[in-house]
């Protein structure tokens, strides 16, 4: 192998190398939105929770119709909780399967090019 060509192979394999790594930086950004949505969700759940109590307070006629309202408000919120965990669980199950993708992918790749080097060395 002459100098001219290893310089080109080390120089694929370094374009490929940063390929890999914006291409994981991507994935990683799309996950981030998607993890961030979520959170903005079940900000949204508490946000409400905590207007739905505000407005028993001043609704209510009495200890005991607040008392009762809050505990239907609690209760609907534990459910609506329960359901963005869920929700939140595929979101992670996704990315766990988007990451192995990508590592099953680059790393078929790495395989090939360090084959495909050697044969040619």
């Amino acid at each position: 192998m002459s100098t001219t060509d290893a310089v080109k192979t080390v120089n694929e394999m370094t374009n490929k190398s940063f390929e890999r790594m914006t291409s994981l930086g991507e994935l990683n950004m799309r996950i981030f939105e998607k993890m961030a949505a979520r959170q903005m969700d079940a900000m949204g759940l508490y946000m409400d929770h905590a207007m739905q109590v505000m407005k028993l307070a001043t609704e209510s006629k009495g200890y005991n119709d607040f008392f009762k309202g809050q505990v239907e408000a609690t209760k609907e919120l534990s459910e609506r909780v329960m359901a963005e965990g869920k929700t939140s669980m595929q979101l992670a199950n996704e990315a766990r399967d988007d990451y192995r993708a990508w590592f099953e992918k680059n790393m078929s790749e790495i395989s090939s090019d360090l084959k495909s080097a050697t044969t040619n060395a």
